[in-house]
Formats: structure tokens, sequence, C-alpha cells
């Protein structure tokens, strides 16, 4: 017989898990081992990698799951590597060989085909991804084998390094807004390469400010005490790198957070990260215009009480 399943009694976490999410896991998968881990009652993520790719997954737990749309939109840059010369059905290494064709692609083609897809692009999505029809997620189609008209969408690649490697390979490295599939980006690549490709390899090595060095794996996550994963969590506020800073006395805090505006002498801001002054505590977001602090997503007295003892406890 099977022993019993031991309960995970859960708890109040919040903050923010830079996690380097492992091959072959997907990011719910992810999340969940991490949650586990942490005994946490809440999570989210901020955006999914496939099970083949690594890097970079923000995983968010309680007041901080308030504020993972500003991940979803952030900026990602991601390493890949693509074999020429062979288009697979899903477009990475994952799926099967639907085309073969010979390769003979010299350093200036890699340098047109550079210059062609830095900036604003076009993409149709894959078939192979999360995007829904008629309430239905599009690989669930593909695995039916019916493929459904997918409408371009406009996208911008900030920045494209393409190198050759040996084995027909090239190794891709692009920053590019939210939306940009990288698996379409190195089949269009092929194609523009004559040839066709594949993805081999991907990996998230950026997202917003949040960068590889900075996280943490499984493994090592696994082999700490509680108070080593706990400290392992970057405060709620670090999804707000970019916000303007605004702290508030005690009495306006406490109107702030009821929902009502302040007034100030504040310059207009459309991000604003908002703070009590004693002590000092996220409150949540707001946006400045003609002198009024106007309330945005708020934590609530709880969530911040619950914060403050954790950053407590040594």
């Amino acid at each position: 017989m099977n022993a019993p399943r031991t309960r995970v009694q859960r708890r109040p976490v919040h903050g923010v898990l830079l996690l380097d999410k492992p091959l072959g896991l997907s990011s719910n998968q992810a999340l969940q081992k991490a949650k586990w881990l942490l005994r946490a009652e809440k999570a989210g993520h901020t955006g999914t990698l496939d099970p083949l790719a690594t890097g970079v997954l923000p995983l968010c737990f309680g007041a901080a799951t308030k504020f993972s749309q500003l991940h979803l939109d952030a900026d990602k840059t991601y390493e890949a590597i693509a074999r020429l010369g062979v288009r697979t059905s899903t477009g990475d290494a994952e799926g099967e060989v639907i085309a073969t064709r010979p390769v003979a692609v010299a350093a200036g083609d890699l340098a047109r085909v550079q210059a062609q897809f830095t900036g604003p692009i076009r993409q149709v999505p894959p078939m192979h991804s999360a995007l829904k029809r008629d309430g239905k997620a599009l690989y669930e189609y593909a695995r039916e084998g019916v493929e459904v008209e997918r409408a371009p969408r406009d996208v911008v690649i900030r920045s494209l390094e393409i190198a050759a490697m040996p084995a027909d390979c090239i190794r891709i490295r692009a920053t590019v807004s939210k939306g940009t599939y990288i698996r379409t980006l190195g089949e269009d690549i092929g194609e523009a390469l004559g040839c066709g490709a594949h993805l081999t390899a991907l990996r998230r090595i950026a997202t917003g400010g949040f960068e590889a060095t900075q996280c943490v794996t499984l493994p090592a996550l696994e082999a700490m005490g509680e108070a080593g994963r706990l400290a392992c969590l970057l405060p709620t506020e670090s999804l707000l790198a970019g916000h303007t800073s605004v702290t508030l006395a005690a009495e306006d805090a406490a109107r702030f957070l009821s929902g009502l505006r302040r007034r100030g002498g504040w310059p207009d801001a459309a991000e604003v990260a908002v703070f009590g002054q004693a002590p000092r505590a996220f409150l949540g977001t707001a946006h400045v215009k003609a002198g009024e602090l106007i309330p945005g997503r708020l934590l609530n007295p709880i969530e911040i009480q619950q914060t403050l003892l954790t950053e407590a406890t040594p």
C-alpha cells in the first residue's frame, strides 16, 4: 500500500521568487513545486515558458499576484539555437519533421536577415500555442490535426544577434516585446535564409529588470530550510522597479488605503509605487494627475501586516 500523502500546512507568503525554470517542466508545474516548497497559500507566474525552454520565470506569491501583469507586458530577452534545413510540426525539437532542405548560408545572409527581423515585424502565432479560438487553446486544435486561421500580430524585436554555429545551426539572441514567439521567429528566420529551421534550445535570460543570474533553481530551493527559502523572496515592490516612488505619512496612508485620493506637490506620473512612512511599507500603485495621487491596485491591511511580520522575522 502507498503511504498516506503528507498534507502541507499552507501559510500567507508575499513576494517574488525568481526561478530558473528547468528543462521539461511546464511553467505551472514549476510554480506548483515552488508553491509547495514555500507552503504558500496563493501563487501565480508572469508568463509561460514552454517545457523545452529554461530560464527566468518570476513567480508571484500572495500580494505580489496583484501586480504580475506588469511583467506579462515586459520586454524579454532570449537565447536560442536553431537548426537550419529542417522544419518540424511544432517549430521546435518536440515536433515531427515535416520538411528538409539543403543549407547554403553565408555570413552576408545572416547579416541581411538580422537587419530584416530587427524592429517592428508581423508574426502569425503558432498552432502550438496557448492562444484561444472559440474558447479553445490553439494547441488543442493542433493535437487534433486541425489548423485554424490566425491573424498576424504586430510585435517588436528590440535587438537581434544571429551567429553561425557548427552542424548547420545558428545562435539567436533577441530582446522582444510582449507577445513575440521565439519559435516563430526562428522559423521565419529559417524561411528568410531559404532553408527553413526549428529551435533545438531556448532560454529566457531576462524579463523586465530581472536576469538569470538572480534566479534560484528548484534543486537549490529543495536543499534549503524554510528560512532560506523565504530569504530568496524579493519584496512585492520589486515588480515596480520603473515606478516613481511616493511616501505618505500615517494619516494619508490610511486614507489612501481606503481608496481616497491624496493631494500634494507631486508632478504628474503615470506609474507610482506608494509607501507608508512609519513603518515603511508598500501600499500599492497609483498615478498622479494635477497634484492628486489617485489609487490604483492596493494591498489590504492584512497583507501589509503579514509582509511586515515576515520582513521582521530573522
